[in-house]
């Protein structure tokens, strides 16, 4: 194997989010000595995705603000990617022709963007907002701009119509559910969110169908809804989702689940591959805490699986059991954190204030136990239903 290799390493990490860096960190806190190799095609080294939509998109940040600390000897390689990987042979072909074995490697080529292929799709003045590139061609882009349209009203949607907010534009999010985040948290918070981004100007329009990008020239003017009318745009922001970006574990003959990503056992590693493991929004494993296979797309729950992926290539044998947590920051309006998921529920008990942005929120099955935690404005207790998540028992009426 590593005769014919150009070189050889003891673990690669392919890709370059925070899944890889957080495996890299993880392996030398746990002691390893050994080569490590990690390559990402993006331009810059590992960093923090949630400022793209926030900080950095209103100027408080720099892009090196978000940059990932590594341990300096860990090699880091950008714009690189992996063009072929051999699971069997454990080798791994890079874009610059040189062909790398390993022991031990961690596939987490992440997610792209979900693109809406409509008429005008390629009209200048749409964006989609995944990298830091994205947020400066925005931002500069916005300068001139009066009017903004969201198009998707959960977190890419509705962080961004916040930030530009507070950059002085009018902003605008459509969304096929009837009020922001519905489907993840729910009508009660989901109505308070949309109350928030109206009190500061931000119009919401839910229950609509986006039919097309419109303008005379190159360059969007509106968007057209699925029953004839244009809501004017300067600028558009598609928050539409996300795709596992699976074509290299595809290609390499990865297994791939019912959720769209590489199926992994509940350690991690990848069905069917000793040594070979996936972490992040590409990773659908066997979680032991819901009872079955779970895909994730959140940097929180993709460091966490980073650092369990690491430490079952140094021998650990212990399944993944961190409960997914999500959040979400509308400018300085409002925080939101969150434990689960639950992918539906059969009531919702809340604690505290809705009416004064300090509430929580328990999603429950019919048996009372805890599927999710919501917390808004710092409320309730995370550490308490995260263990009432794990622990799977019923929960005492309040």
């Amino acid at each position: 194997m590593s005769g014919m290799a150009d070189r050889t390493v003891d673990i690669l990490l392919i890709g370059g989010g925070i899944a890889s860096a957080t495996a890299a960190r993880t392996l030398r806190q746990e002691g390893f000595t050994g080569s490590v190799l990690l390559v990402g095609r993006e331009l810059d080294p590992p960093y923090h995705r949630p400022p793209t939509t926030k900080g950095y998109l209103q100027g408080k940040q720099s892009k090196e603000d978000a940059y990932i600390d590594l341990p300096d000897d860990v090699e880091v390689l950008t714009r690189t990617s992996v063009m072929s990987l051999d699971p069997a042979a454990k080798t791994a072909k890079l874009q610059s022709k040189e062909e790398v074995a390993f022991t031990h490697a961690l596939v987490a080529t992440g997610a792209m963007v979900r693109r809406l292929p409509l008429d005008g799709a390629n009209l200048d003045g749409i964006y989609y907002l995944r990298a830091p590139g994205n947020a400066d061609a925005l931002r500069k882009d916005a300068e001139d701009a009066e009017h903004v349209v969201m198009v998707g009203g959960s977190y890419i949607g509705c962080e961004t119509a916040a930030s530009l907010t507070t950059l002085g534009k009018s902003c605008t999010v459509l969304m096929q559910e009837e009020d922001p985040f519905d489907r993840h948290f729910g009508r009660t918070a989901a109505q308070h969110i949309r109350g928030v981004l109206e009190s500061h100007g931000i119009t919401v329009r839910g229950g609509v169908d986006v039919d097309a990008f419109v303008g005379e020239g190159e360059k969007v003017e509106g968007v057209r809804l699925a029953g004839g009318e244009v809501v004017p745009a300067d600028l558009v922001v598609v928050g539409v989702g996300a795709q596992p970006d699976v074509m290299l574990a595809r290609k390499s003959g990865l297994p791939i689940g019912d959720l769209g990503g590489v199926l992994c056992d509940a350690r991690l590693q990848v069905e069917g591959f000793p040594g070979l493991y996936a972490a992040g929004d590409m990773c659908e494993y066997a979680s032991v805490v819901h009872g079955h296979a779970l895909r994730v797309e959140h940097e929180e729950h993709a460091a966490a699986q980073g650092a369990t992926a690491a430490r079952g290539m140094l021998g650990g044998t212990d399944p993944h059991t961190e409960v997914p947590y999500f959040f979400s920051d509308l400018a300085d309006w409002l925080s939101l954190e969150y434990v689960g998921p639950a992918r539906d529920w059969d009531s919702e008990e809340v604690e505290g204030s809705v009416e004064d942005g300090a509430y929580a929120i328990t999603y429950l099955d019919a048996q009372r136990k805890v599927l999710g935690y919501l917390s808004v404005g710092g409320a309730g207790d995370l550490d308490a239903a995260r263990a009432a998540i794990t622990s799977g028992d019923p929960v005492a009426a309040a």
